[in-house]
């Protein structure tokens, strides 16, 4: 492949239009997935066949299982063109997926660590054309990244910026003048946010699901250990309190290592960097999977800062990037700019990808006091609802345990309400549309006003008896849809206006001055 120009820019990706395979050491891989796919059917057959002495199929599922990676292998093909990336798959379904090579909004390289062994790498090519990404899985380390830079390459020369020059922005560290600008890398003492983020949780309940499956398939029950047995028995015997409080700290352990653990195998050594000439954004992460995330910036219509409970707590957040063409299954992980750290250093971040002068600290303009209202009449009528369930079961099971329960639901939605009232907010300036919501959830958008495609404002029945109405703003990229809630009418009609550059006055029925 060469630049415009006849500059040569890849030498390593043919573009003779001949099918090819992918790389046979995938052989080593294929099978060994498919293998653990078949898992729970070959503990479950291995273990049948022992009780009735035919052993023989277990093997019968394996063969299966490598047969079914060899023929994965065998009907894959790919090939380059001069303006698109084809892939064709399929044994009694051929599928061909073709990339237009200059529609291409994310180039994602991920290795695990089988493919790190064999030195192959699996790139995920994002487009504006179809649902799903199309998936190259079995290239080597050098074609992953020459093919990544030549999409990038030629999907800058064939787009148009959005944005104007942002003028002068926060000096960015740059190690050479050769290297890409650095906005993030990831302090290792930031790992003390893992256990208030909710990838903990996450790999608690995908842990016990997997336990569960495995005990289910081979018939184990763990409830015939003695020495479990005896540890339960002495627990209850000490009294139910006890045995709630141990089960409750047991938990709490278990989900804080859990965290730990899947904060550092997902985050460890993550770096975002800008390229030099500032056209796109570079993500590289993983400890025993690597993964490496190109986002072009013309892509980029904003960023999503979210700061959930209990990671609000001890002065932490996260920051997503708003762009168009993620439409995997993992896009939340694709999009992530900087994993749970400190809020300061995610608001500098965010100024710095934002191309922003200092950190991301912009007034919001509050929402007054009928949204206000509203915040606290929706947590205590929830709160109010909740304790009269909690009550009714309290009566008819006849235990105070559900009546504190039900004060404690009453008691928790003044906390809720505050923070709910304090987040509301939003802000118009001359190149974003800032809004915040959430208490428990809070989040903090930004999106480019070039980058909003409709505004819509949506006024329920109970909003229409207060005098205020929810502001919609429809983008191609992130969520589709972003919403500044609760401003008055006057306000929203302030905010069609200002996002539209007055184009809204056009349209509207508001008699003129």
């Amino acid at each position: 492949m060469t630049a415009p120009g006849g500059v040569g820019y890849i030498a390593d990706i043919p573009e003779d239009g001949v099918w090819r395979r992918l790389s046979p050491r995938m052989l080593l891989i294929h099978p060994v997935r498919e293998i653990i796919r078949f898992l729970p059917a070959l503990v479950t057959v291995v273990f049948a066949g022992r009780s009735g002495g035919q052993n023989w199929w277990g093997l019968i599922v394996a063969a299966v299982a490598i047969g079914a990676g060899v023929a994965r292998w065998l009907t894959t093909r790919y090939r380059f063109t001069d303006s698109q990336v084809q892939l064709r798959a399929g044994l009694l379904r051929r599928t061909t997926v073709a990339a237009p090579a200059d529609r291409v909004r994310s180039v994602d390289v991920t290795a695990s660590i089988l493919h790190r062994a064999l030195g192959l790498a699996e790139v995920k090519i994002g487009t504006a054309a179809g649902e799903k990404e199309m998936r190259l899985n079995g290239l080597t380390t050098r074609e992953a990244a020459d093919l990544r830079a030549d999409l990038l390459h030629r999907s800058r020369a064939g787009g148009v910026e959005l944005s104007k020059d942002p003028g002068p922005v926060e000096p960015e560290r740059q190690h050479d003048e050769g290297a890409d600008v650095e906005l993030y890398r990831l302090d290792p003492s930031w790992l003390r946010y893992a256990p208030f983020g909710p990838s903990g949780l996450v790999a608690a309940l995908a842990i016990f699901g997997l336990a569960s499956q495995v005990v289910q398939a081979t018939g184990l029950d763990p409830t015939r250990s003695g020495a479990l047995r005896d540890v339960s028995g002495a627990v209850l015997r000490a009294g139910t309190v006890l045995a709630v409080a141990v089960g409750v700290l047991v938990l709490l352990v278990v989900v804080v290592l859990l965290s730990l653990l899947a904060y550092t195998l997902a985050f460890f050594g993550f770096r975002l960097t800008r390229s030099r000439g500032g056209e796109t954004l570079h993500v590289a992460r993983g400890l025993l999977t690597t993964r490496a995330v190109s986002l072009e910036t013309r892509r980029l219509r904003g960023i999503e800062l979210h700061e959930p409970i209990p990671l609000r707590w001890v002065g932490g957040a996260r920051l997503r990037a708003v762009t168009t063409g993620l439409k995997g299954d993992d896009r939340g992980m694709s999009a992530m700019l900087a994993p749970p750290s400190p809020t300061a250093v995610i608001a500098r971040t965010a100024g710095r990808v934002l191309r922003l002068p200092g950190e991301l600290r912009m007034p919001l303009r509050q929402h007054g006091v009928a949204a206000r209202r509203r915040r606290w009449g929706r947590a205590f009528g929830v709160s109010v609802l909740v304790a009269a369930v909690l009550l009714v079961v309290a009566w008819w099971m006849s235990s105070w345990w559900w009546v504190a329960l039900a004060v404690l639901a009453i008691v928790l939605a003044w906390p809720l309400a505050v923070s709910r009232s304090a987040a509301l907010g939003h802000q118009v300036t001359d190149r974003f549309v800032v809004g915040r919501s959430g208490g428990v959830r809070r989040t903090t958008f930004v999106i480019e006003r070039g980058g909003v495609v409709a505004l819509t404002t949506r006024q329920s029945l109970f909003q229409r008896r207060v005098g205020v109405c929810s502001v919609m703003l429809a983008t191609a990229a992130g969520s589709g849809s972003y919403e500044i809630l609760d401003v008055t009418t006057d306000r929203a009609d302030e905010v069609l206006d200002e996002v539209s550059g007055g184009l809204s006055c056009q349209f509207s029925a508001r008699p003129a001055n």
